[in-house]
Order: C-alpha cells, then sequence, then structure tokens
C-alpha cells in the first residue's frame, strides 16, 4: 500500500507524520477515534517524520498568512521535498484545508486529502503535539501560539480593506440608535412638563425644539414678554409661535409644579439636546466617511440609505459581490422566506423602499423602478469597490438615468442607452484624471521652486555671513586662485592707450581724403572726356565745309 503522511502546522513550525498502513480507511476511522484521547494508543497510530521550525516570529506570521491563503510558502515546499519519498508516486499526504491541499497539489505533484480520517488525525496530533515531538513542552507550544496570535490578528487588522467600511457599519448603526432614543426621551419629556403646561405640545409638535423651549421657560408662571420673547423667536425662528407660546402660558390649565422636579426636567431636556446635538454631528461624519468609501453609491441613493445596505451587506465588497436581486430585496429576508414557505408574492423591496425614487414612482411601478435601482446600486457599489480613483462621476450619470426611467413610466419618452451615458462617463473620468494630474504636477513644481529659492536664501545668507567675516565665498576664491597661479600682464601706460586713440582718428581722416579725391578725379575724368568729344565734332565740322569749299 502506498504511504500516507499527515502535514501539521504549529505557531513553532512545520511537522510530518506517517500513518500506519491500512486498508481501508471507514475501518480505521473508530480505532482513531478512540485512540485520539490516550498518547501511548495514539503514539503507535501516528509516528514523527520530520519537524522544520520558524526561525523568527517574523518567518511564522508569512508561513501562516501564505497558509491561510492557501499558498505554498518556500520554507513548506522545501519541508515536504527533503522529508516525503521521491520515488514513491501514490504518496497522499493529510492536510486541514482545502485551499491548501490544491496550492500542495499544484507546487509540488503531490496527491493531498483533507476528508475522510485525516480531520480525526489532525486533531489528535493538535491534542498530543507537546508530547509527539521531542524537546517541546505544553508552556512552550502555549507561548509560541500566543504570540502567534497576536501577531496575526494585529497584521490582519492592520491590512483590512474594508477599515472605512467598518466605521460606516458602527456609524449608521449608531444613528439609528440615537433616533430611537431621542424618540423615546423626548416623549418622556412632553409627558413629564405637560403636567405643568399641557398646551405647549401642540404649539411645539417638533422634538428637538419641544426639549429647548422646555429648558428656556422652566416655570410658566415666570414668562414675560420682555425677557422671553426673543429668546423663544431664536430658538423657534417664528415670531406668531413665541407669541402664542407666551399667550398660552398665561391661561394655562397645567398644575404647579415644585422647584426639585423642574429641576429633573431641566436636567433631563439638557441631555436630550446634548444627544439631538451629537446627533447632527454623527450624521456629517457618516457623510464624509460615505464620500470617501462609496461617493458612487452615495450619490445615487443617498448617505444613509447607501451606508444601511453596506451595514446589512457587511462590507463594501460584500455587497459588491451580491447580485441586483439580492441587493433589491436586502432587509426584507423575513417577507421572503415568509413567501417562499407560504408560497405567496415575494416582495418588491427591501432597504431601497426609503429612497426617493420609489416614493416618487406610481403605484404599478414601484416595483420596476425597485428592481431598475437595485441594478445601479449594484454596479456603483462594484466601482466603488475594485476601482483606484475616487469619483462621483459615475454615480450623478446612474442616478440621471433613473430618473430617465421614472419620466419614461409617466410620460413614455425613451432614456438613453446604458452602453451611452457609461462611454461619456469613462471619457469625462479620464479628463477630471488628467487635471487632477496636472494639478498635481503643479503643484510638485511650485514645492520645488519654492525649496529652490528657500536654498538660495539660505546660501545667500551665507555668502553674506563669509563676507561679513571678512572670507570670500568658494567660487570667488577659487577664481582668485587661478588669476594668481596665471601671470600678471603688464598694465599699459596712459600715453600708448592715447596714441593708440590718435593713430584711430587720423585713419579716419585719411579714408575721408582718398574717397574725395576719388571722386574729384572722376569728375576730372568726365569733363577731359566731354572736352575731346567737342573737340573731335569741331574737326569734322572744319573737314566738311573745307570739303565744301
Amino acid at each position: 500500500m502506498a504511504p500516507h503522511f499527515v502535514l501539521y502546522e504549529h505557531a513553532a513550525g512545520y511537522a510530518l507524520f506517517r500513518l500506519q498502513e491500512f486498508e481501508e480507511i471507514a475501518t480505521f476511522l473508530p480505532q482513531v477515534e478512540a485512540s485520539v484521547t490516550d498518547v501511548s494508543k495514539f503514539s503507535q497510530v501516528v509516528n514523527l517524520v520530520g519537524f522544520f521550525p520558524f526561525k523568527t516570529a517574523g518567518d511564522a506570521l508569512a508561513n501562516i498568512n501564505s497558509i491561510s491563503e492557501g499558498i505554498v510558502h518556500d520554507d513548506l515546499k522545501l519541508f515536504l521535498d527533503t522529508n516525503l519519498p521521491k520515488k514513491g508516486k501514490g504518496v497522499t499526504l493529510g492536510v486541514s484545508d482545502s485551499k491548501l491541499s490544491a496550492g500542495i497539489n499544484d507546487a509540488c505533484g503531490v496527491k493531498c486529502s483533507h476528508i475522510g480520517v485525516m480531520p480525526e488525525v489532525i486533531r489528535g496530533i493538535r491534542h498530543h503535539f507537546p508530547k509527539l515531538v521531542k524537546g517541546f513542552s505544553a508552556v512552550t507550544s502555549d507561548k509560541a501560539q500566543l504570540g502567534l496570535s497576536h501577531s496575526y490578528s494585529r497584521a490582519k487588522v492592520k491590512f483590512n480593506v474594508n477599515k472605512s467600511d467598518n466605521m460606516i457599519i458602527q456609524s449608521i448603526a449608531l444613528l439609528d440608535q440615537l433616533d430611537k432614543d431621542v424618540n423615546t426621551f423626548c416623549m418622556r419629556i412632553r409627558e413629564w412638563y405637560s403636567y405643568h403646561f399641557p398646551e405647549l405640545i401642540k404649539i411645539v409638535p417638533e422634538n428637538a425644539l419641544y426639549a429647548k423651549v422646555v429648558k428656556l421657560i422652566k416655570n410658566r408662571k415666570e414668562i414675560s414678554q420682555d425677557a422671553h420673547f426673543e429668546k423663544l423667536e431664536q430658538i423657534l425662528m417664528d415670531s406668531s409661535r413665541a407669541q402664542a407660546v407666551i399667550d398660552a402660558s398665561k391661561s394655562s390649565m397645567g398644575m404647579d409644579i415644585s422647584p426639585i422636579d423642574l429641576l429633573n426636567i431641566d436636567t433631563f431636556a439638557s441631555r436630550v439636546i446634548g444627544l439631538t446635538d451629537y446627533r447632527k454631528e454623527l450624521s456629517t461624519y457618516l457623510q464624509s466617511k460615505m464620500s470617501l468609501c462609496a461617493p458612487n453609491l452615495s450619490t445615487l441613493i443617498g448617505d444613509i440609505v447607501g451606508a444601511r445596505l453596506i451595514s446589512h451587506a457587511g462590507s463594501l465588497t460584500n455587497l459588491a459581490k451580491a447580485p441586483a436581486s439580492t441587493v433589491q430585496i436586502l432587509g426584507a429576508e423575513k417577507a421572503l422566506f415568509r413567501a417562499l414557505k407560504t408560497r405567496g408574492n415575494t416582495p418588491k423591496y427591501g432597504l431601497i423602499f426609503h429612497s426617493s425614487f420609489i416614493g416618487r414612482a406610481g403605484a404599478k411601478n414601484k416595483g420596476r423602478i425597485s428592481r431598475y435601482l437595485a441594478n445601479k446600486c449594484s454596479i456603483a457599489s462594484r466601482i466603488d469597490a475594485f476601482s483606484e480613483d475616487a469619483t462621483t462621476i459615475f454615480g450623478s450619470k446612474l442616478k440621471e438615468q433613473v430618473e430617465e426611467r421614472l419620466k419614461f413610466y409617466e410620460t413614455g419618452d425613451l432614456p438613453r442607452k446604458n452602453v451611452d451615458v457609461m462611454n461619456e462617463a469613462v471619457e469625462e473620468a479620464a479628463d477630471e484624471l488628467k487635471k487632477k494630474k496636472k494639478k498635481e504636477k503643479k503643484k510638485r513644481k511650485a514645492e520645488e521652486a519654492s525649496g529652490d529659492t528657500t536654498m538660495d536664501t539660505t546660501a545667500g545668507a551665507d555668502t553674506t555671513q563669509e563676507s561679513a567675516d571678512g572670507d570670500e565665498p568658494p567660487k570667488k576664491k577659487k577664481k582668485k586662485k587661478n588669476k594668481e597661479n596665471e601671470p600678471e600682464a603688464a598694465p599699459e601706460p596712459v600715453e600708448t592707450v592715447n596714441e593708440a586713440a590718435g593713430e584711430s582718428v587720423s585713419k579716419k581722416k585719411k579714408k575721408k581724403k582718398n574717397k574725395e579725391e576719388e571722386e574729384h578725379k572722376a569728375d576730372v575724368s568726365l569733363e577731359e572726356v566731354v572736352a575731346e568729344v567737342n573737340g573731335s565734332e569741331k574737326k569734322k565740322k572744319k573737314k566738311k565745309n573745307k570739303a565744301e569749299a
């Protein structure tokens, strides 16, 4: 029979055990279950082949991280290559995880198994591991496991992808709880203070304003027009309501109240006002977190509804992995299973019902618009979860599509196609990225320029300090040294300079004279030529006259 081995990953290192040969696993399983509790029996079933201890805590953390992801580490591959028989092709290796078995099979070419008798064998190894390895005790095993568990959990929390999702989940849960608490506390104030001033409930029905007015009025018999009218007007933002409160206090049917009761009502009202103020701060915090984590989803469906979807799904990645049909009924699981059990109509919407789009749709179109909105919400969540650059362009485009679909249900106008809208969104996102990159480059250049100017100013300050001390800057010193090494040229006397200037002036005068003489010669030569021509003509005339005579 082919030998069977078991791989056990401990916090201290890897251990490889060999099982006894058996024909059928089913017949071997009861024997293993009976021997798990007894060390002497279990040592007959399992024999230690090799143990590979981790050198440092960093190596242990790296190996455990790779095992949890189903990746074969180099240390594990080396350990298996050295301890498993190379000739035996039919060797089976028992492991605890299916991902790890697939990784070992691909990396080392070893047949792995994680079912049957292997879980019971690994359970027994885990129970008796300090006694199966020599030089190992229960105290050292516990210390190694404790240290590795701390480092592993710390690394998982540090590199958690859903850290901002966790903040959104906690903040929306706290926001819902605050809404419930503020409502119950305000009802308690109304019941408590209505014994003294029952007419105030009809004038101020709002919860937060009612608590502020109670804290301001306290005893209704002490209200005066001059002292309380302006303050009531500031709280209620309405002069008529403030006047109505003052008038009702004078003719109220309420009973008198003691100062101790008023003191308790006042302190309770201040607590309620503090809770309402904190709720406003928490809503702004949630809005900022949603704009950073899921900007497209928040622009499409709103901050509160988007946060509730994320919290109900568990994380943004889980919401992105869910299909649109699941997003549509997310939050209505009880109604869904009740409908499936009774074979009734399934719910049309869950948490999406709180969106304004479904409220604006008609009774016939609520199911259709909820399905369409769930589709767009799944697209927006996937863009937010898996895109590197956070933009709100896709969310605004998806919101425009939902608006167009609402108009189509009402008027019949055909909406744009999804392909065209997404192409526009992609182009706008690319343009926005280019603009951001340009801004970053400008900022970098400005920072570099500011850094260069600061360096220049510091260098100038240093040079001024050196000149003040009587020393020259290094560049000037170098030039001076070079000049000192070169032979100095003798200074020219002043007389030679003057003579050179005189020679240049005389040369100019000579050039002018030569030009004038050349021009004069040219004029003379022309006159001579004209005279010769005239003389020749006179001679010709004389000859003609003689010939005629």
